[in-house]
Order: structure tokens, then C-alpha cells, then sequence
């Protein structure tokens, strides 16, 4: 009998895992001597703060990231069809859901093997829960461009879908480009468009406010998001 690849989400911020995660990931964790991870130190915290109770070292780990080519993860899976199961760890929040850990469900879907997804954490659902957006019909968008003459023209662009279409409009930054992203928000957006901020999410921190363009003129200089992870969404 082949094993699993179990997806396993991990915290977004929470430092109780308790708070973001069902204690049965935690049963599963150790039914898993070999994880594949998008980065190793980060991976071995995490799985000594979850009760992990294999030994660190005889536990087997493959590397996944943004520069991983498929041609490096042709035998990542090779324990399943020996019967063992695989866990796949996202560096924060879902595996797979703006994450490279795709690629690695992708070859598994491919060869047949059976996937398990786990309940965790989502920041980007989370955001769309809180903001008060349209959660009927909504898109992710990832990251927008980093040049503000092309970031300000994709602003445009997601600005007339979610009014044309109805269409709540997600997308997300590097934290210390935060601030530089809102202040193309208030520049580029009509002054009645809805943008909501959502950052540090599951933290004492967290905020979660949703303002139109004009208003978040005169908010900005109060708000803060500079290295703190944050989620953008845009809608009527």
C-alpha cells in the first residue's frame, strides 16, 4: 500500500500553534519521517514548537523553493510507493496557495499518489473574511509590480474588474514594500473605491480595516505596515 503526501499548513503568526492548528496535524506530523520544505531551519522550528517526537536527525529533508527546477524533485516522492508518508511544509500558511509546494502536488497528482490536505491558517481568506468584500466571486493576483509606473497601471487594471465584474480583488506585497504599495493605492484607485488592509493577521497586532481610496489618504500616515506581513484587497 503506497503512503500519502500530506499537505500540513503551518502558523502565520500565532506563536500558540494551538490557535491556528487542529491537534490532529500534530498526529499526523509523526506519521512523517521525510518533509519536503521551503526552508530547512524554518521547517525544523516549527516541527519541535508541534510535538514532532521523531529525532531531527534521522528525519529526511528535501528543499523546495522558487528556484527549485522540476528536474530536482524527481525522487522527493520515492518513499511513497515503499508505503511511507510524505508531509509537505509551507514556509506560513497553506502549501500550495501562493507557494511553491505545487510543483511537488502537481508530480504527485501525476503519478496517482494519494493527497491530503490539512485545516490551517489562510491569510489571504482570512483577509477576505474580515474585509467586508464581495466573498462571492473574488481572484488572487499574487504579487503586483515592483516599477511604480507598472504597479500603479496594474492597480488600474484590478480596480475595473472588481467594478466591472463584481470581483473582490486579493494580492500581496514583500513587507517592506508595504507602505510604498499603499500610497500607490490612494494614488492610482478612484477616491470611492473600497481597499482594505489586513496585516498581521492571527497576531496582537492584527488589523483588518477596510476604508475607500480617499479615506485611506488620510489614514496612511498613521498606519504603519512596513515589515509586517499584509494582504491588499480591492472591491466595491
Amino acid at each position: 500500500m503506497n503512503g500519502q503526501l500530506i499537505l500540513f499548513p503551518v502558523p502565520i503568526g500565532a506563536d500558540d500553534i494551538g490557535h491556528s492548528l487542529p491537534a490532529i496535524n500534530t498526529v499526523l506530523l509523526n506519521s512523517c519521517s521525510t518533509f519536503i520544505v521551503e526552508e530547512l531551519r524554518t521547517a525544523r522550528r516549527f516541527l519541535k514548537k508541534a510535538g514532532y517526537s521523531h529525532p531531527i536527525d534521522d528525519t529526511t529533508f528535501f528543499t523546495l523553493n522558487e528556484h527549485t527546477t522540476p528536474q530536482e524533485i524527481g525522487e522527493y516522492l520515492d518513499a511513497i510507493p515503499r508505503g511511507e508518508n510524505i508531509g509537505l511544509l509551507s514556509e506560513a500558511g497553506l502549501p500550495c496557495v501562493a507557494d511553491p509546494g505545487a510543483m511537488i502536488t502537481r508530480m504527485a497528482q501525476q503519478r496517482g499518489y494519494e493527497i491530503v490536505p490539512l485545516v490551517g491558517p489562510s491569510s489571504l481568506m482570512m483577509a477576505l473574511m474580515g474585509s467586508g468584500l464581495n466573498g462571492q466571486h473574488f481572484a488572487f493576483n499574487g504579487y503586483l509590480p515592483v516599477d511604480r509606473n507598472a504597479r500603479n497601471a496594474a492597480i488600474r487594471r484590478l480596480e475595473e474588474r472588481a467594478l466591472r465584474e463584481h470581483q473582490t480583488q486579493i494580492f500581496i506585497e514583500a513587507p517592506y514594500r508595504n507602505n510604498q504599495m499603499l500610497e500607490s493605492l490612494c494614488a492610482a484607485l478612484h477616491p470611492n473605491t473600497m481597499v482594505c488592509v489586513a496585516t498581521d493577521i492571527t497576531l496582537p497586532s492584527q488589523l483588518i480595516r477596510t476604508l475607500t481610496a480617499q479615506q485611506w489618504k488620510s489614514e496612511r500616515a498613521t498606519t504603519n505596515l512596513h515589515k509586517r506581513n499584509t494582504v491588499f484587497l480591492i472591491g466595491e
